[in-house]
């Protein structure tokens, strides 16, 4: 049996249970609005974290950075996982890890809290591979929707946590361990949601990538594309998180109202992040959507470099709409780049895998040139400045090929 008739047999049988799409369904939202959540909520509790815990800045810096390294190191682990227990058991294995995680990090010290994000760091990186292997498999022809929904549920949710974490963190008993222990309900709702598919794994076909995939990958130019597309829009994007309001401050712009601007970025995101992937699979070439997305954030960065005093809420929009859009492009054309759904999963772990390790150099790259620099133009240039390789990876990554194994 081919790899299309296996795609085309799976689908069939998944479209024979409406109950069964509605449980998949309702199980791929969950698990996308735990891909985020976790983080996010940190943030903006590492000042209390750091004084009862006794961490400096370098304990602090450690503490937000383990995730994304776990982004880029953990990716590969989740092929291993998939090809060992099958897509639905390994996705159960994320949400428990994660769950694990997130209660190991506030019932201990600082051990426990680095234990506890590394376990959740881990989960969330096999999570984020082996979501768009899933909508290839069971939502071949509505990934544009499927994808745009669950990436919205991420958006969403991350701007939620970490609005409300300070607030929780102030309302209950047991301060910032009661405000990150609460994300650990979310996880534990979506591992009992996910039960049924544990069942109806077995009826399913397994789509596994090949031992060789990521050699295979490793020489194809189109790869290369999707995967520094990814890299570079999310430098830009964990640049923004870490570095906004210390520039908006540097500015004259209180921490508080910097901080508001910085969730602005966030809350405009969640309507393009829900739109871009339907316009992307609406055409078999993505190059002029992708051209206008990184035309609106580039616009945002300049703004930003130049005049940051004269609208800094007109470039704080630009710099949301482009980035919240650009994210779940890269998402899309992890899917749409490629033959199947073994093929969207080698793709989705490798692009991260190396994405992510590129991604990392954003906010080290921005706090050196500042510190070398003592302003802040040189770091957002720096910025400006790479919004040209993005655009000539994305161009390349948004033309109508496939990679097939």
């Amino acid at each position: 049996m081919t790899p299309e008739t296996k795609t085309t047999t799976a689908a069939a049988a998944a479209a024979e249970s409406p109950l069964r799409n509605l449980l998949l369904f309702a199980g791929i939202l969950l698990i996308a609005m735990n891909m985020r959540a976790a983080l996010a909520s940190v943030s903006p509790l590492l000042t209390p974290i750091g004084a009862a815990l006794g961490l400096g800045p370098l304990g602090l810096t450690a503490l937000a950075t383990i995730p994304v390294v776990c982004f880029a190191a953990l990716a590969p682990v989740s092929i291993m996982l998939q090809r060992r227990v099958g897509l639905e058991a390994a996705m159960m294995t994320v949400l428990v890890l994660l769950a694990a995680g997130l209660l190991v990090r506030v019932l201990g010290g600082a051990g426990a809290l680095f234990a506890g994000t590394v376990m959740g760091g881990a989960a969330i990186a096999m999570g984020n591979v082996l979501l768009p292997g899933l909508v290839k498999r069971d939502f071949p022809t509505r990934v544009g929707l499927v994808t745009g929904c669950y990436t919205t549920v991420m958006t969403t949710i991350a701007s939620v946590a970490a609005a409300i974490s300070v607030p929780v963190a102030d309302a209950n008993p047991f301060a910032w361990r009661g405000a990150l222990g609460l994300w650990a309900v979310p996880a534990i709702v979506a591992a009992v949601v996910w039960l049924p598919q544990l069942a109806h794994g077995a009826h399913r076909l397994s789509h596994t990538p090949s031992a060789g995939a990521f050699r295979k990958l490793a020489r194809s130019p189109l790869a290369w594309a999707v995967t520094m597309f990814m890299g570079l829009q999310s430098l830009g994007f964990y640049s923004i998180l870490s570095w906004l309001p210390a520039i908006l401050h540097a500015h004259g712009i209180n921490p508080t109202m910097a901080g508001i601007m910085l969730s602005t970025t966030t809350l405009v995101a969640i309507p393009v992040a829900l739109v871009t992937p339907g316009l992307a699979t609406r055409s078999r070439d993505q190059r002029l959507l992708l051209a206008s997305l990184l035309a609106i954030v580039s616009v945002g960065y300049v703004g930003l470099m130049l005049a940051p005093e004269a609208a800094p809420w007109v470039w704080v929009v630009f710099i949301g709409i482009g980035q919240g859009a650009c994210f779940p492009l890269a998402l899309t054309l992890m899917v749409l780049r490629t033959g199947g759904p073994a093929e969207a999963m080698a793709l989705s772990a490798f692009s991260q895998m190396v994405g992510y390790a590129v991604s990392i150099a954003g906010p080290l790259g921005l706090g050196v040139i500042h510190t070398l620099s003592g302003h802040w133009w040189p770091s957002v240039a720096f910025l400006v400045i790479l919004q040209v390789p993005t655009l000539g990876f994305g161009l390349a990554a948004a033309r109508p090929r496939t990679i097939r194994f």
